[in-house]
Parts: structure tokens; C-alpha cells; sequence
């Protein structure tokens, strides 16, 4: 089994939820994905780390995400990179900024300004959290120049991130993760 066919087993059978629920987007699904339970597993936050390593743009010099959900996808890129020998520092956007101090919404080590960044979610349904990452990097100087997700649901967010300019990437597609088991 490669490095993709077992990170799917894993989101199928760790992350993989059945039955009514609300997603962050206010629209209700008949599955759920928490992939919390796989990137936060030390196996998981490994192959999550290599695969999506493969997919950032040699021209990246950091990778980013929103809290909470990005935030164990990019410390595993950033580790996973620095052992294979691509330094990718991490940033942690905030979804609203610090109340005290530089009241930052990006967190981490300081980059020259323009720098360009990869930015990462575990699970895509409209995209407004990549949209919004993607926002909130300009505004500190940055240039996003990629937009990566563990999963893509096929519920409209890579049609919302073209048309702001980006493609989405994504390891895996809703019909991917569901296509051997019935939802």
C-alpha cells in the first residue's frame, strides 16, 4: 500500500462519519469528515506532511493555514519538509486578531515581505476558509500562490477559489473517499 492509499484508509476509517450533521458552512451533510483525528495521529500527521510536501510549488517559501483546522497540516509540512531538507516555515492565520499586543492575524516567523506561500486546509465544502486565509496573507505582505486541502467535498469551494484567482489541489475528492463505502 502507498503513502496515498493508506492516508485514505485512514480518513475512511478514523475520520469518516455517517448520519445528519452541520458543516462550518451551515449546510447539513449526510457524512463528516473530522480529519483531526488523522493529521493530529502520528502516522497520519506524517503522510499528511509527505503528501502534501509533494504538492507545494518548489517557489514556497512557507505554508500556511487557519486555525485550527491547518494547524497540524502545516506543522507537519514544515517538519516533514526540514527532515527531507525543505525548510517551509509554518503560519497559523488567526480568524480573528490577537486582542493585545501587534495584533497580528499571522503567526509565526517573519517573512520578507512578497514572500510566497502555500496555503492548506484539512477539508474544502465552499471554500471560504482558504478564500479568507488567502485574504488575510496579503493584507501582511505575502503572496499566496497555491491552495492545497486534504479533501475537496465537490460542494462548490473550487469553483469559489477560481474565482478569486486560484486552483484548488486536493490529495483526495469526495468521490475518492467515498467511493467503496455507501453514505
Amino acid at each position: 500500500m502507498d503513502e496515498r492509499e493508506r492516508l485514505l484508509e485512514l480518513l475512511r476509517t478514523r475520520a469518516l462519519r455517517r448520519g445528519k450533521i452541520t458543516l462550518s458552512s451551515g449546510r447539513v451533510s449526510d457524512y463528516y469528515v473530522d480529519a483531526r483525528e488523522v493529521v493530529l495521529h502520528p502516522e497520519g500527521a506524517y503522510l499528511t506532511g509527505r503528501l502534501i510536501l509533494d504538492m507545494i510549488d518548489p517557489e514556497a517559501a512557507a505554508v500556511a493555514g487557519m486555525t485550527l483546522g491547518a494547524d497540524p497540516i502545516v506543522a507537519a509540512v514544515s517538519v516533514v519538509g526540514h527532515l527531507g531538507g525543505r525548510d517551509l516555515p509554518a503560519l497559523i492565520i488567526r480568524k480573528e486578531a490577537k486582542g493585545h499586543g501587534t495584533g497580528k492575524f499571522v503567526e509565526g516567523p517573519t517573512l520578507p515581505q512578497g514572500s510566497k506561500v502555500a496555503v492548506v486546509d484539512d477539508v474544502v465544502t465552499t471554500g471560504s476558509s482558504l478564500i479568507k486565509s488567502i485574504e488575510r496573507l496579503k493584507g501582511e505582505g505575502y503572496e499566496p500562490i497555491q491552495a492545497i486541502a486534504i479533501l475537496d467535498r465537490e460542494e462548490g469551494g473550487s469553483e469559489r477559489l477560481a474565482d478569486v484567482g486560484y486552483r484548488l489541489e486536493s490529495i483526495f475528492t469526495r468521490s475518492e473517499l467515498l467511493e467503496e463505502t455507501a453514505v
